[in-house]
């Protein structure tokens, strides 16, 4: 029976939380994600669990198996293979690779939740996004130890108890904002670093930043991603005890 009140930012948190933790716990979802083989690396072209021959032939992913070869589309369709397993391939700056997501992975079994901070008010703050005149890239380190580009479109500026912050932030497909971030907490009390999405500014630049909803990069569930680190200037010199902190396993 409807009580006719309307459910608040806390609730909201709470309904947030569980569609996170069913979004990566589910068979295809971050923690199902068993390997990231690039084929420059492949001597013999073989993927463990995986049947055929993989190799990169002029641009593409080619899969060889029983004598006849398939092109695969990158960030294409991807494969199901009749044991639930999915194989997509990737491009990251013209290095080609294939990602295998397989339900039976060992972190989505013992995956317990995602510990966070508790939610306060205090971490909702107005902010303004101010745009650059055309997108910079620079290059970052990512969680594979690789250095690769990345893409950014504007500063977001906020304050936290009377200190004035920035971040570099991307712009998506969307218009939603997307910021790779470390503070204080980073490699103490929370992931190395962490992701935060911000809804799409208003034709004024200005938003509503929800800090309680910063989280986890893929790569906190799964090794085999590679997630930038954040770029020169998005480390906060602040303790931001918000959002998700850590997975937990059973």
């Amino acid at each position: 029976m409807s009580t006719g009140i309307a459910a608040g930012p806390r609730a909201h948190w709470d309904r947030w939380r569980e569609r996170r933790a069913a979004s990566v716990s589910a068979p295809h979802g971050p923690l199902a994600l068993t390997g990231t083989y690039w084929l420059a690396d492949l001597a013999d072209g073989l993927i463990p669990g995986l049947p055929g021959v993989w190799r990169q032939e002029n641009g593409a992913v080619v899969h060889e198996t029983d004598g006849v070869a398939a092109a695969l589309e990158t960030e294409g369709r991807p494969l199901l293979l009749p044991d639930g397993v999915k194989v997509l391939a990737i491009d990251r700056e013209g290095l080609l690779a294939i990602r295998v997501w397989d339900p039976q992975a060992p972190a989505r079994r013992s995956f317990a939740g995602i510990d966070a901070f508790d939610w306060s008010e205090r971490w909702t703050v107005p902010a303004v996004f101010h745009p650059y005149g055309a997108e910079r890239t620079v290059r970052v380190p990512n969680h594979d130890g690789r250095e690769r580009g990345l893409g950014l479109d504007g500063e977001l500026a906020f304050a936290l108890d009377g200190t004035a912050l920035t971040l570099s932030a991307a712009v998506q497909e969307d218009g939603r904002l997307w910021a790779v971030l470390a503070d204080a907490t980073s490699g103490t009390t929370s992931f190395r670093f962490r992701f935060l999405y911000a809804p799409r500014p208003a034709p004024d630049g200005s938003l509503l930043l929800d800090l309680n909803r910063t989280q986890l990069p893929p790569c906190a569930f799964a090794d085999a991603f590679v997630c930038p680190f954040p770029p020169p200037g998005n480390t906060l010199p602040i303790a931001l005890e918000a959002g998700e902190r850590a997975v937990l396993t059973s």
